[in-house]
């Protein structure tokens, strides 16, 4: 185990095959897409024990239109109370959640998880959000009502009372825990309630001017060994040429080497402690070629390194 991999008893898969909260179907394969691209035997080569506890069991997806703003909104409540519930367990247990989804909706229930082991173990939470979108919708915004375009504003408190108070705690997180990166399509009722809210962003149009490096730097700025460093990667965050098997692809995301650089200053801190992969959509993807990459940027994230040099320890 290197020094900057993840201080852990050990990692605990949780498969959500689920795209309750999405617009289009396939996101429900997304587990299954993983595992086969070998998730588990990548993190065990670090010497980390890996427990897959298989997939929750959650309502069907009706695929019906919204009602009052929001599609699906008693299914998408009863997956993210299952999820919350098993993140929460394994975060007692003293290991390290991933979260296999499924849409990005399901970052209610496991972040609010996280949020609450915090809270309990007066822990520091630093969430990295990787996405092309803001996902700071809210029912008077959306024309969709798809959930998934919402969670971040969810768990900021804004949105329907059954998902903010998921965790017991409103607002789950503070704005000021999240950073948010690679985001390159926002509406702009959205774009206006995320600057409202003091959400720091680092959009394509910031790591275009500024470099990857330099916005990493800023979202770990501050992170320190009373951190739990939460990343919550939907793979619509990299660019379609790379991964095409998302369901809401945008044009201009970060390359590979953009990502991998991503992954591996956030192994660096060695405080990685809990992580989403989200929105991997095996329907509308090329020989599993996004999830092969998904589980690439895992194993950066815990160590895997193209540095010649000597990496610093983290104190």
């Amino acid at each position: 185990m290197s020094a900057n991999t993840p201080r852990t008893a050990g990692v605990s898969l949780i498969g959500v095959p689920t795209d309750i909260g999405a617009g289009s179907l396939g996101a429900r394969m997304g587990p299954e897409a993983l595992r086969v691209a070998g998730v588990a035997q990548a993190i065990r080569h670090f010497g980390i024990d890996v427990k897959d506890c298989g997939n929750l069991q959650g309502p069907a997806n009706p695929w019906a239109a919204a009602v009052n703003g929001f599609r699906h909104l008693d299914e998408v409540v009863q997956w993210n109370r299952l999820l919350h519930e098993a993140t929460y367990a394994e975060l007692r247990s003293g290991r390290m959640p991933i979260m296999l989804g499924g849409d990005h909706c399901l970052a209610i229930g496991s972040i609010s998880a996280v949020a609450r082991h915090c809270r309990d173990t007066g822990k520091k939470l630093r969430v990295l959000w990787f996405d092309a979108h803001a996902d700071f919708n809210t029912a008077t915004l959306t024309p969709s009502g798809n959930i998934h375009g919402m969670p971040v504003a969810c768990l900021c408190g804004q949105g329907p009372k059954q998902l903010v108070e998921i965790g017991g705690h409103v607002p789950a997180l503070s704005p000021k825990q999240i950073r948010q990166i690679g985001i390159r399509s926002v509406d702009p009722g959205e774009k206006q309630l995320v600057h409202d809210m003091g959400i720091e962003v680092f959009d394509m149009r910031y790591i275009d001017e500024m470099g990857m490096r330099h916005a990493m730097e800023l979202a770990l700025a501050l992170v320190d060994a009373n951190t739990h460093l939460h990343v919550s990667l939907d793979v619509d965050f990299l660019d379609p040429t790379i991964a095409p098997g998302v369901g809401t692809t945008v044009r201009g995301g970060p390359t590979y080497r953009e990502a991998q650089l991503c992954m591996e200053m956030v192994a660096d801190t060695g405080r990685l402690a809990s992580l989403d992969v989200v929105e991997l959509n095996p329907a509308l993807d090329v020989r599993n070629q996004t999830a092969e990459l998904a589980v690439d940027l895992i194993e950066s994230l815990f160590g895997k390194s193209t540095l010649m040099r000597k990496a610093s320890v983290p104190a």
